[in-house]
């Protein structure tokens, strides 16, 4: 710990750390299609930074760290709900290594966790010598690498976030703590996406590119105040003036750190409450109807009547448990906060329901 603060006594000194002697830390959202390049310029800028500006640099690719979203030998894909849970579960873990920047202290494993989720990410972090282990300790620990604490040190979270929602839990994350946040989107035109990614030795679906490019939500700071500290580069822009972009808007967000202001308490929950009520009136509208139109294909398809019965009750139950889910405040299936978004609660359910339809479907043939 004496050697911790040493360091950090040092870094005031040079101005790499703020007047309260806190590392100056910041978050950095990587988002943009599959195949897109993300993976390529996260590398590129990080070997950038360091060389450039004696930056620290994390980049945290989602990739090496979750479960693979491809179906295992038995032909299964991990559910909607289960993955939302495994990115959570993601974050949690950035959590711990970021309270033990901010704290100076050591890194220990986080309870109830998922051990080869975190096995992987301790490795991404030993890979880029931000910490290490303690070989004499009887329960393991990491400590950080004297650089994490002593420079400026920029995580870049590499992934596709094509959900506004997937980014502002990054930037909640980031207030929470009083980091800095800042969003860069790689935008690439989709069929340079779907060439690229027929190249890899596991490509995923060119379905489910086209359908995720439909759905991407760009960064869009004039309708999210959150996300005014954006930029949207093309792929194939490698320009200096391109370069010198980026590093500015990581310059803002390291030297403006978002402030975690104290709410009203009362007031918040008067707003949720309002909120919440007008949410649940319209998604229980929405959902009725999604179910309405799921039932009437199914129809169409012939499927037998007791399991058109027995599929419309698992649908009916299904809606039941979304909805009790967004009055108690996004537990199981909607794992973000922002509830007033009612298409990303539809786009949660409608995953749900394609998994319930599918049994029902194979039944036919």
């Amino acid at each position: 710990m004496l050697a911790a603060e040493e360091d950090m006594k040092t870094a005031a000194a040079a101005g790499e750390v703020s007047v309260d002697r806190r590392p100056k830390l910041a978050l950095c959202v990587l988002c943009g299609l599959p195949a897109a390049g993300k993976s390529t310029f996260a590398r590129a800028l990080a070997l950038r930074l360091r060389q450039e500006r004696g930056w620290v640099v994390g980049v945290l690719s989602y990739d090496d760290v979750l479960p693979p979203a491809l179906p295992d030998d038995a032909g299964t894909l991990p559910r909607p709900s289960q993955w939302k849970m495994f990115r959570q579960e993601l974050l949690k873990h950035l959590e711990c290594f970021l309270v033990a920047i901010i704290s100076g202290g050591q890194m220990s494993a986080p309870p109830n966790r998922t051990e080869t989720m975190w096995e992987d990410f301790i490795t991404c972090l030993k890979k880029q010598d931000l910490i290490f282990s303690a070989a004499h300790e009887a329960q393991p620990c990491h400590l950080l690498a004297k650089t994490a604490v002593s420079r400026r040190l920029f995580l870049v979270l590499d992934d596709n976030f094509y959900y506004q929602s997937m980014r502002y839990e990054v930037y909640q994350l980031a207030r929470k703590y009083s980091l800095g946040f800042c969003q860069l989107f790689l935008d690439c035109p989709l069929e340079t996406c779907l060439l690229r990614n027929g190249q890899r030795p596991q490509p995923l679906p060119n379905e489910t590119i086209r359908l995720m490019e439909s759905k991407i939500e760009k960064p869009n700071g004039e309708k999210n105040a959150w996300e005014h500290n954006s930029l949207v580069i093309q792929s194939s822009s490698c320009s200096s003036e391109a370069s010198l972009e980026v590093t500015d808007l990581l310059l803002t967000a390291l030297e403006n750190p978002i402030k975690c202001v104290e709410d009203n308490t009362e007031q918040k929950e008067t707003d949720r409450i309002i909120c919440s009520t007008n949410i649940l009136h319209k998604a229980d509208e929405t959902l009725r109807r999604t179910i309405s139109q799921t039932m009437k294909e199914a129809k169409d398809e012939k499927i037998p009547l007791d399991n058109l019965k027995r599929l419309a009750e698992d649908l009916n139950k299904l809606k039941a448990d979304f909805l009790e889910d967004l009055r108690q405040g996004n537990r199981k299936y909607l794992c973000f906060q922002q509830t007033t978004n009612l298409s990303d609660i539809i786009s949660s359910f409608c995953d749900e329901r394609d998994t319930v339809v599918q049994k029902y479907f194979s039944k036919q043939h």
